[in-house]
Parts: structure tokens; sequence; C-alpha cells
């Protein structure tokens, strides 16, 4: 009876598991945008065969998992949408439209928020996730583009690239906190796993400002120059660090390469040439692999991270922007 018994409840959950994909293992899959092609491409994790190309609205860029892990957001600007992608069946499910130029985003903690750059509105929209309302749109500066929820989601930064800021908006009150100078034409963010330090890309000053969150300060600032470049060709996108914070990695764009930073001595230990135009990256979960998208070559670099080289070129569509692994 007892063997029955762990045969039957093995197979109600194995049932369970499946209609439920939140409680399901992580696909292992390598999602990235193309601009032109309007598609998010699925990769193989392991063999990095292409698995699928998902058509989505007009020049998908920024991606992103719910917090859940069952589906893809991608913002697409000329779509004016958001398509959301079903990670069981790799398929557009849902779509919110009328959405103005949406650049990039980040969600509250439990998923229920989306909080968007819209560019040609100089303002960052609070979508309500549920009701799939625009609930509320915060003036911020002209062209803003990077979006970073704050730990505990009390706090929302978003960039501007014309006016040069961060800026800090309180999620309760959906007003401005704080205006923070940092370089030229600012870009993404990254925070470290401490919540101390908040990273920021300036694309035109081919630099990192490096911003106090309870002062809302800048600190310090780390400036990339790889050999061979000259400066107004070192722009700085995409931001990323390894789970304990101790390095960080920035994507060069026109440089070509990708710095591997010394967090806690604010160093640059290395410089990893990539693809053509590296705009951002993404790690695996165990920080073994670092994946660049390099716009203007067509493909994705994997990095060695323990060996900081590339071991491998991996053709996707045209004018990759964002690279997510599902692992």
């Amino acid at each position: 009876m007892r063997a029955i018994a762990k045969l039957a409840l093995g197979a109600i959950l194995a049932v369970c598991l499946a209609a439920d994909p939140a409680l399901s293992k992580e696909t292992g899959y390598i999602f990235v945008s193309s601009e032109k092609d309007h598609v998010v491409t699925v990769l193989d994790g392991t063999s990095y065969e292409l698995i699928k190309n998902i058509e989505t609205s007009e020049r998908p860029r920024h991606l992103q998992l719910t917090p859940d892990g069952t589906k893809l957001l991608a913002a697409c600007g000329d779509g004016e949408a958001i398509d959301i992608i079903d990670l069981a069946t790799l398929k557009v499910t849902d779509r919110i439209d009328d959405i103005d130029d949406p650049e990039a985003f980040d969600l509250s903690p439990d998923g229920r928020f989306m909080y968007i750059s819209l560019e040609d509105d100089g303002a960052l929209g609070v979508l309500d996730m549920q009701s799939q309302e625009m609930v509320a749109e915060i003036e911020v500066g002209e062209e803003p583009e990077g979006v970073l929820t704050g730990p505990g989601g009390e706090v929302v930064y978003v960039t501007s690239e014309v006016a040069n800021m961060v800026h800090v908006v309180d999620t309760e009150s959906r007003e401005l906190k704080a205006n923070i100078l940092v370089g030229n034409r600012p870009r993404r963010f990254a925070m470290t796993p401490d919540g101390e330090e908040l990273w920021v890309s300036n694309e035109l000053s081919g630099s990192i400002s490096i911003i106090d969150p309870q002062t809302n300060q800048v600190i310090d600032e780390i400036v990339f120059a790889p050999k061979g470049f000259r400066p107004e060709d070192v722009t700085p996108v995409g931001v990323i660090m390894t789970a304990d914070g101790a390095t960080a990695f920035v994507a060069l764009g026109r440089a070509n390469h990708v710095a591997v930073v010394d967090v806690p001595g604010r160093k640059v230990e290395d410089y990893i040439l990539v693809g053509n135009r590296a705009w951002n990256a993404a790690l695996s979960r165990d920080n073994t692999r670092l994946l660049v998208a390099n716009g203007l070559s067509d493909d994705i670099s994997v990095i060695d991270v323990a060996k900081r080289k590339v071991i491998k070129s991996v053709p996707v569509g045209r004018v990759p922007y964002m690279v997510v692994i599902d692992d």
C-alpha cells in the first residue's frame, strides 16, 4: 500500500509541476532581443543552438523575467508595446499596447508594478501589471533610459541621457525625491548586493559614477581606457555584478571590450575583447559564464569568467541589444 501511495503521490507532484511553471525547473534558455529582426532569439543554454525566433512587436530591446520565472517581458520601442512571452510555450501570449516608446523598465519586488522609462515623454511610467493600465507618469529629465528598483522597492532610479542625471523617485508618493548629477549620457545601473553602492554607466564620459544611496551623492568615478581606443570610442552601457559583489563587468560599446572591475577596490583589472559594439551582458547563476550582446556584429560572446576569455561566438538576430539567461 505504501509503495502504491508513493507512486500516486509522485504522479500528483509530477502533474502539479507540469501544470505550474512557477514550480518547474528553469528552462536554461538564453534569450536575446534583436532590434532589426523584431524577434527574441531563443538559444539552448548548453549547446547554444537555435531553439526558436519569437516574433514580437517592432524593435524589442530591454528584456526581463517576471519574479515567478514564468514569463519574459520585452519592451518594444517602435511597436509601442510591452510583449509578454510565456516560457512554457515560447510564444507571445499577451501584449500591453499604447505605451509611447518604452525604453527600459524594472519591476516592483512583488511584480505588481512596472516602472518604465518613456523616452519621448521624458517621464517614468508606472504600469499596473494586473489591470495593464498606466496609473502614473512622473516627469523626469529628457530621454530617460535605465531604470532600477531599489532594495525593498521604496525608490526607483532612472537615468536622463540629456540632463546627465539620475532621478530618484519615491514609489509610495510617486514624486521625485532627488536629482543626482553624474557623467555625460548616463545609461544603465547596477547595485552592489549589500545595497551600499549604486553604479551608473556614463556612455559619453567613458566612465562609471558610483552613488551612495543613503546620501544620493556621487562618491567616486571609474574611467575606462582600453589600449588602442580614443576616449570618444569608449561608450559604456551595460553593467552587471557577480553575486558576491566582488567583480563588475561593464560593456564598453564601440570599444568592443568588456571591462573587468574590482568592486571594493574600484579599479579596472582587465579588458576582454568581444564583438562589435558590446551593449549589454548577463551572468549565469553560478557566475562562471558571461554573455555579451554585440550590437554591430550580430552575435553574442560567451566568456569564461575564470579565464577572462571569449570561448565562443554565437550568431543571433540583427542588432542584438540585451541577453537574459533563464537559469
